[in-house]
């Protein structure tokens, strides 16, 4: 899900990655990786699009799998 939306939130599409990691507990933790000025676009006024986006990923999840997270990293 996160592969196909982050490409529409971003002007520098080549600079845009996702990694998928472990956290503590079994948690799944996606890094979202952007340019420097795309970064008020993927948080979003007030964090209303992290915060968006973490609930997709959260509903996209399996119900019984382990919790989702999804973090922006300078």
């Amino acid at each position: 899900m996160l592969d196909y939306v982050l490409p529409w939130l971003v002007d520098y599409e080549e600079d845009a990655s996702i990694a998928e990691l472990e956290g503590e507990g079994g948690e799944v933790i996606f890094e979202l990786t952007v340019h420097p000025d795309d970064m008020g676009k993927v948080i979003g006024r007030n964090g209303r699009i992290i915060r968006s986006l973490r609930t997709l990923a959260r509903a996209a999840s399996p119900g019984e799998g382990p919790p989702v997270s999804v973090e922006v990293v300078d």
